[in-house]
């Protein structure tokens, strides 16, 4: 169905689906041993299909494998591809502190194996996104060197038609959770340099494994949660620990004025059936005024 503007606000230019931490085992092992990181997955692809909107990219921001080992990659790549392909939109993946260079460069991008940062620049329609790569190779915290980040502010030197997004894994925020702290992202100051006066309008990172949002040097950051476990914050900051249930994904609107980053749960539960196809047909079919009339004045008591 295509979108209906009864608002103020026109279609978005550009949508993104923003997924993050899948820690994917091979062999379809569980993570420590209680989670099933490869059905989750599954049922986050599923729930990325029912959408029905056809994105302009699959965005997933790091520890794509919880161990780095290369059959774990070849098991995403198998997975995430057919999606992608039925959905037409590229798939851009970006490294985590769990991730190991040479092995996400082998055997899921196809590259030589080397120790060089998993970095790009992807063109969506005139809205450019760029991944950079905070991890540190046999470390969990996250930082970008300066040769890093001499190359963010090249690709930035001339803005795009429709701004820029950076993918990232650590975020640039502040956690609940004391353990992120000492694995957050060091040396913020440089990056909030290397973006200043830039088109960047936003951030897309993961990590926390739970969904959360910020403003890093005047830009707005968004976390999206894990698909394999996320952390219940019910808990006191020091007894957060994982549990097998709330996975979600983002899905992040680009409009030209404002971005949107809406919280997309994984479950598929039953829900009501006020709304339908029919529904938007008949009210598309009403004025303006009729639409206010039928539906935005509460009925007399």
């Amino acid at each position: 169905m295509q979108p209906v503007q009864w608002g103020s606000h026109p279609p978005a230019r550009r949508v993104i689906v923003h997924l993050s931490d899948t820690h994917l085992l091979g062999r379809g092992a569980r993570l420590a041993g209680r989670f099933d990181v490869t059905a989750n997955l599954d049922a986050t692809l599923a729930a990325v299909e029912r959408l029905g909107v056809r994105p302009d990219a699959l965005v997933f921001t790091g520890d794509l494998t919880d161990l780095g080992d290369p059959e774990a990659y070849r098991a995403l790549r198998a997975a995430v591809e057919p999606v992608a392909a039925r959905l037409g939109a590229p798939v851009v993946w970006v490294a985590g502190n769990h991730d190991e260079r040479p092995e996400l460069r082998r055997d899921l991008l196809g590259l030589p194996a080397s120790q060089e940062p998993v970095t790009g620049v992807w063109d969506l329609g005139g809205l450019r996104l760029i991944a950079l790569d905070t991890t540190v190779p046999g470390w969990h915290h996250g930082d970008l060197d300066a040769t890093q980040l001499d190359w963010l502010r090249a690709q930035l030197r001339h803005p795009a038609p429709l701004g820029t997004l950076l993918a990232m894994h650590h975020p640039p925020l502040p956690s609940h959770i004391p353990l992120f702290d000492i694995l957050e992202l060091r040396h913020q100051a440089s990056l909030a340099e290397a973006i200043a006066g830039t088109d960047v309008r936003g951030i897309l990172a993961g990590h926390l494994h739970y969904s959360t949002s910020g403003t890093f040097a005047g830009v707005p950051v968004s976390v999206a949660s894990a698909t394999c476990y996320t952390m219940n914050l019910q808990r006191p900051p020091e007894e957060v620990n994982g549990m097998d249930a709330a996975q979600a994904f983002h899905l992040v609107h680009v409009y030209d004025d404002t971005i949107t980053h809406s919280v997309v749960p994984v479950v598929d539960a039953p829900t009501g059936d006020f709304f339908s196809a029919e529904w938007v047909q008949r009210m598309d079919a009403l004025t303006a005024e009729e639409r206010m009339e039928a539906f935005s004045r509460k009925p007399a008591r």
